[in-house]
This record gives structure tokens, C-alpha cells and sequence, in this order.
């Protein structure tokens, strides 16, 4: 089995001992991606629509330096602070998807990486 790290200038660099992703040749993991912005990295937006909007384009970026897209992600695991949000998260959440949609997860935590509101993590198969 070979294992290469996957690295995009356009997705917000790692901020502890990670990869943006690990390729594992069928599978592509992309850690935990929350709402910053990968020029400056600080975060983006106050609610829940902005800050996911953010985390889903980063996702974008990393999947695209693996070639692939949504289309090939199997599994999402999104991690909140408010499952209030949940609704508002899933209007957004879907506009990036299409039928059949990604098995998914979702938490509630007591606290995220920075005060954020959203992380989201995704398996993806070529």
C-alpha cells in the first residue's frame, strides 16, 4: 500500500502534526477542514451559512488536488456546536452535492479548533 500526502496552497494549511489528506490510492481521507480562509488563515464568517460555505470550498479545493470532486466522496462527518444550526447547515451543505448523496455523520461537540461553529472531515473513493 503506498501513502502520499496530499497539498493544495488553495485549502488552508495544516495547524498541527497532519496532512491536508492522505491518498491511499482507492481512498482519499481529507482531515478535518474548518472555516478559514487559506491566504490569510483566519476565519471566515460569524454564522453558520458563511463558515460552511467556507469549510465546503475547502474541501473543494483539497478534492480537486486529488482530482477528484463530490462526486466521488463516500462519507462526510461534520462536527457543530449548536445542532440549531443543523438546518440552516444542510441548505448549504446540499447546494455543493448531488443525488446520491455521501453517507454522513454529524455531532454535536462542545467546543472547535479557533471558536469555530463547523468542522467537516470526508472519505472519498476513485
Amino acid at each position: 500500500m503506498s501513502k502520499k500526502a496530499i497539498q493544495t496552497d488553495l485549502a488552508p494549511q495544516a495547524i498541527g502534526p497532519y496532512s491536508q489528506a492522505i491518498d491511499l490510492g482507492d481512498l482519499v481521507f481529507i482531515s478535518g477542514q474548518i472555516p478559514l480562509d487559506p491566504e490569510t488563515m483566519e476565519v471566515v464568517g460569524e454564522d453558520i451559512k458563511e463558515q460552511t460555505m467556507q469549510v465546503m470550498d475547502n474541501l473543494a479545493a483539497i478534492l480537486a488536488e486529488a482530482g477528484l470532486s463530490f462526486d466521488n466522496v463516500a462519507k462526510f462527518t461534520i462536527y457543530l456546536t449548536d445542532l440549531n444550526d443543523f438546518a440552516e447547515l444542510n441548505q448549504t451543505y446540499a447546494k455543493f452535492l448531488s443525488e446520491p448523496y455521501p453517507a454522513r455523520a454529524t455531532v454535536e461537540v462542545s467546543q472547535l479548533p479557533k471558536g469555530v461553529k463547523v468542522e467537516m472531515d470526508i472519505i472519498a473513493k476513485r
